[in-house]
């Protein structure tokens, strides 16, 4: 069974009180992002496995938000702490390219009434959603861990503000001097070029 999701921030009385019952010597520190860090425990609630995240910011930013807040699921799956937060932490980012697939690659609605239209609208959006996450990533715009958000990519980069010129016979796609992603956009194309050719 998936572990069921839910933000402790949000739940109040009973769910506060077994968050507050953690020992500080159960918490487990995990790898997080560079502003912030966060740590892992577990207890029980209403008999059932709880376990919870807490997550801080450090820095500068740290004077903002100078408390922990809590993440938890309920699961009843075998595994340490954060073992299965590390599960759901991914069964999230899966969720979130659903959404990506949703929003970014037309998925949001589908134009027909007719289920074999539908169906190849599917196929359509899921080849164009994974086209732009290859790009992404075989270009270096994105680490292979990073979640590569398709609205952001076509906003930047798709959408070139610019046109193709031809110089002396050469083609050549003539920008604004200061768009602010020519560099990696010039970079990403010049990977994507020497990339090999499929075998035909």
């Amino acid at each position: 069974m998936f572990p069921t999701p839910w933000r402790c921030e949000r739940e109040t009385g009973a769910i506060a009180t077994a968050i507050t019952e953690i020992k500080e010597d159960a918490w487990v520190a995990i790898d997080y992002t560079e502003d912030g860090i966060a740590e892992v425990a577990e207890t029980t609630y209403k008999e059932k496995r709880l376990v919870v995240r807490r997550t801080r910011l450090v820095g500068i930013q740290e004077k903002l938000w100078p408390d922990w807040r809590h993440f938890g699921f309920l699961t009843d799956l075998d595994g340490t702490a954060v073992e299965l937060d590390a599960f759901h932490r991914d069964h999230a980012r899966v969720e979130l390219a659903i959404k990506d697939l949703k929003e970014g690659a037309g998925m949001d609605h589908v134009p027909s009434g007719h289920f074999f239209a539908n169906s190849a609208w599917l196929c359509c959006a899921v080849l164009a959603h994974d086209l732009v996450r290859w790009c992404a990533f075989l270009g270096g715009i994105v680490d292979k861990d990073e979640l590569t958000v398709t609205r952001t990519l076509r906003t930047r980069y798709f959408s070139v503000p610019a046109r193709l010129v031809n110089r002396s016979g050469i083609p050549r796609l003539r920008g604004p001097d200061k768009w602010p992603w020519a560099g990696t956009f010039v970079k990403a194309l010049g990977k994507l070029r020497l990339l090999d050719l499929a075998p035909g």
